[in-house]
């Protein structure tokens, strides 16, 4: 599913009490804040969703590239974990218990 169809199902969701522009604006503004929390090294949870936070990737000195073979070394970089919440993982497990 992709952001504008989010937003379709937000607005079909809540029977077009709010417009589509204003959902759009207000899951921007949400990301953002998710984005800038993340940048921050700043953790952020939703509760009975999951946590999003940032991991770092060390770099290697003896990474090679595999079109030349070159011995190559790699810099650190940052990159963003989500962990699941018990209430999320039993929610989508719930079928598959049987």
């Amino acid at each position: 599913m992709i952001k504008s169809e989010i937003i379709s199902e937000l607005s079909n969701k809540i029977k077009n009490k709010i417009n589509k522009p204003d959902i759009e604006k207000t899951i921007n503004v949400f990301l953002d804040e998710i984005i800038n929390q993340i940048k921050n090294n700043k953790a952020t949870e939703i509760r009975k969703f999951g946590r999003f936070y940032q991991k770092k990737i060390v770099g290697k000195n003896n990474a090679r590239d595999p079109r030349t073979g070159q011995k190559i070394s790699t810099k650190e970089k940052i990159s963003v974990s989500f962990k699941m919440s018990k209430a999320l993982k039993n929610r989508i497990n719930l079928d598959y218990r049987e």
